[in-house]
């Protein structure tokens, strides 16, 4: 698969903005009453249109425009609603004398050219004479309706934007959240350009016929610059609806809130389709946005002596996010909403009380058995549930989290397959924090990620939280910022060694901070679900590790029923690799990074938060080439009889090199994932020794600008048989080195280097580093060969590149050579 201006808040300009003229015939009138001199004011107009910003010079999509009319007077609409012109908003609004109307456009050039010219003919031109009632009419100023209704045109501010109330209107040089109402064809290019100015969009989306809406975080003077030179937005608001206001609802209007949603909800009847399997409570069937998801026969229990019923409610909670994600804004929104996964559920907890710590394992692989009866689907088994039980492990293995690594590389459970799993990090207790910063407690050691979240095999969900609007007069403060970590998601405690742990972050709400420690959950900052106890209720609040965990089973699920015949450890590395940091995680960075200042960001935020646009596709300038194969990593040497690395895979690259050495100097960046699917090896001698808890070790490597291949193949050699050896010098090309890199079972890094160099660095490695399968004795039984996937990924960024298309053309071609690395 190829994936690959008062916009600050005041006017900029208030130029050429005529004295208003008094109504002769009062208001109310059809036609725009005569002005007292026609050349006056069209050339009053004329000027303040020729004040305006030069669009094409100052490479702008257009200019918003404030138009008010004469006192009394009511402004032709349909004409500032026409070609090159939009209407975006019309108001009255009180003058002294009377009232006038204000009406927002957003003009392009074209339309520019098109109000001039009509002003324009209005000071020369005249309609032609006409005859009435026997009597010859003399003919009008042509335009006359438009240009008289017409007192005033400037470039407009925020304010002209704003539609709710004016007390709502941000303060200056504060950042706050906004909502901005984009038109759709211009949501993904207005979000992917907003950070460049200081705006940062969160992932939630209000769809509307006409509008999506999107939240983001900015100043005004951020805001308006982002407005005025990326155009799109059709409005601007304060963030009303929160998961508060539904859950606050009567029952029976939370009910038909239910009916209006399931009305305009679609769900797959696809056999093929994915399936999200919920390791959790069990998930009631009565709620009537899971019941057309959730088969009757796709209930189950670890114990056959448990009921199937969700009587605690967590995993009804989970389901519905699964399904829908955040139900807040699906429920504010009025498109046709379709969902494409299936659930399934294995109640894996026990009514009442916990179960033994020493079933964990035993329990968890009972569940994946019993469902599995069923038969072979695409399934994402999902567990939001862990233990403090185990606590601290330092990120080494416990027997809870190697029975979930077993599971995951197909070594446990009655069928012998590799499967996709997904493990919350675990939840801090809000009572342990205090006055101070709260990333230094959930930092801290206690707060280590759970077991077994820290396995190889999985991915692990942590939780970061763009809710940060309480409502008005609240006594409180939301505790984390915007794109920062959610409060109640733990961290890693180690620096190194064991592998980067959270693997990603989804969105898990904020807490709010009183005068008085310690902060609590709030009902603005939650998310919404499905409540287990339909039809006494509907919705509940949902938050924490568990809800982003299930965001992430949605999201993974959607990406594999994408592409169906993808690999399990295929879709880890594809979803994982999406992953960015968002720029508040990145404040915490100096100016000018190295590699360890990035430890503290993968101990929180693990790569960051998935992105599932770039997972999903390619664009022109960015590109994702994606390696399905396998590789027999050690061998008995026919020299000396002892165990050897025995394989690598070499790939000569497909780049673009013609667009890359086009773009010469410029800065590209490269990304690479490798994932592979380990069987763990827990005994005691390897708790502290990375090497001998996993069955293999795989390594990727990159030539560099101007070396041979057989100049690379004796470096990697080298580095093979040292895995542990000083960093060389390639290390200090890629952004995180190789103490982030070479840890775990998913590997991933990325560089920025001229592109006229990354077009001669083409040639890429797997290679095997020791692991306890390299054994003369295990290996005289035979020799195993394991899967992986590469994923490789280009991005130019802003420039103007055609990596994709290049690339297209060359794929089939892609050489894959072999080298033995025999000592």
């Amino acid at each position: 698969m190829t994936m690959a201006r008062d916009l600050p808040h005041f006017h900029l300009r208030n130029l050429g903005q005529p004295r208003p003229f008094q109504a002769k015939g009062g208001g109310g009138s059809k036609r725009p009453s005569d002005v007292p001199n026609r050349a006056a004011h069209a050339q009053a107009l004329l000027q303040a249109i020729d004040a305006l910003p030069d669009i094409p010079a100052a490479e702008l999509p257009g200019v918003y425009l404030e138009v008010r009319s004469r006192v009394d007077e009511r402004l032709k609409k349909d004409s500032l609603d026409a070609s090159g012109l939009m209407l975006l908003r019309i108001e009255d609004a009180p003058v002294p004398g009377g009232a006038e109307e204000r009406a927002t456009v957003f003009a392009t050039a074209k339309g520019i050219e098109k109000l001039r010219k009509k002003v324009e003919q209005f000071r020369t031109e005249d309609t032609p004479d006409r005859e009435k009632d026997g009597e010859i009419v003399p003919g009008r100023p042509k335009n006359a309706d438009l240009v008289q209704s017409v007192a005033a045109i400037t470039e407009a501010g925020l304010r002209a934007l704003w539609r709710s109330p004016s007390g709502k209107f941000p303060a200056a040089d504060v950042a706050t959240v906004w909502e901005v109402w984009l038109e759709p064809r211009m949501t993904e290019a207005f979000v992917a350009a907003a950070p460049n100015y200081g705006v940062i969009a969160g992932a939630d989306r209000l769809e509307f016929p006409e509008d999506i809406v999107v939240i983001v975080q900015a100043d005004r003077n951020q805001l308006a610059q982002a407005v005025r030179r990326l155009g799109g937005v059709r409005a601007l608001a304060a963030p009303t609806i929160t998961a508060d206001f539904f859950d606050g609802l009567p029952v029976d209007e939370q009910a038909q809130w239910v009916d209006e949603l399931a009305g305009r909800t679609t769900y797959t009847d696809n056999p093929d389709s994915g399936y999200v399997t919920l390791l959790d409570t069990g998930v009631s069937r009565a709620h009537p946005l899971i019941q057309p998801a959730l088969s009757v026969d796709d209930r189950h229990a670890a114990n056959p002596a448990w009921g199937l019923e969700d009587v605690k409610g967590h995993g009804t909670e989970m389901g519905g996010l699964a399904l829908f994600g955040d139900l807040t804004p699906k429920l504010h929104q009025a498109n046709p909403v379709s969902v494409v996964n299936r659930l399934e559920s294995v109640k894996l907890l026990p009514d009442a009380g916990m179960n033994p710590h020493h079933l964990l394992g035993a329990m968890t692989r009972q569940a994946i058995n019993t469902v599995e009866l069923v038969g072979h689907r695409r399934r994402t088994f999902t567990m939001t549930t862990t233990t403090g039980e185990d606590t601290p492990h330092d990120g080494a293995p416990t027997s809870w989290s190697t029975e979930v690594d077993q599971l995951a590389a197909g070594v446990s459970g009655n069928i012998k397959h590799q499967r996709l799993i997904l493990v919350s990090a675990g939840n801090t207790d809000n009572f342990t924090f205090g006055a101070g910063n709260y990333l230094d407690r959930c930092d801290h050691e206690d707060n280590e990620i759970e077991s077994p979240a820290q396995a190889w095999n999985v991915v692990s969900v942590g939780a970061f939280t763009e809710k940060t609007v309480l409502p008005n007069g609240e006594p409180a403060q939301a505790l984390a910022p915007f794109g920062d970590l959610s409060p109640a998601s733990r961290t890693a405690s180690w620096s190194s060694h064991w592998p980067n742990k959270p693997d990603v972050v989804l969105e898990g709400g904020n807490w709010a901070l009183s005068a008085m420690p310690p902060p609590m959950r709030h009902g603005w900052l939650s998310l919404l679900s499905t409540h287990h106890n339909y039809p006494v209720r509907s919705f509940t609040f949902t938050f924490d590790t568990s809800a982003a965990t299930a965001l992430a089973a949605k999201d993974v699920t959607e990406l594999w029923s994408d592409y169906p015949t993808l690999w399990p450890e295929t879709v880890r590395g594809l979803y994982v690799s999406s992953a960015r940091w968002t720029q508040q995680m990145r404040a915490h960075l100096p100016a000018q990074p190295n590699k360890g200042h990035y430890t503290p960001l993968f101990q929180r935020y693990g790569y960051g938060v998935p992105d599932m646009a770039r997972a999903r596709r390619s664009a022109s300038n960015a590109l994702t080439l994606i390696v399905e194969d396998t590789i027999t990593p050690y061998g008995i040497s026919e020299k000396t009889g002892g165990d050897v690395h025995n394989e690598m895979k070499l790939f000569a690259l497909p780049w673009p090199v013609e667009a890359l050495r086009a773009l010469g100097n410029a800065d590209v960046t490269l990304r690479v994932a490798l994932s592979s699917f380990i069987a763990p090896n827990p005994s005691e001698a390897s708790r502290g020794v990375r090497y001998r808890y996993a069955s293999h070790n795989l390594r990727f490597q990159l030539n560099r600008a101007g070396e041979n291949e057989a100049q690379f193949l004796a470096r990697i050699s080298k580095a093979a048989e040292q895995p542990d050896g000083p960093a060389n010098d390639e290390d200090d090309l890629w952004d995180y080195g190789s103490n982030r890199r070479h840890v775990g079972s998913l590997h991933i890094d990325q560089l920025t280097c001229k592109a006229s160099d990354l077009a001669r660095r083409n040639l890429l490695a797997v290679h095997p580093v020791t692991g306890w399968w390299k054994s003369k004795k295990l290996l005289a039984e035979g020799l195993p060969s394991v899967r992986y996937a590469l994923i490789v990924e280009i991005d130019a960024g802003e420039l103007e590149a055609e990596l994709y298309a290049e690339v297209q053309t060359a794929v089939e071609a892609l050489i894959v050579a072999k080298a033995v690395i025999q000592v």
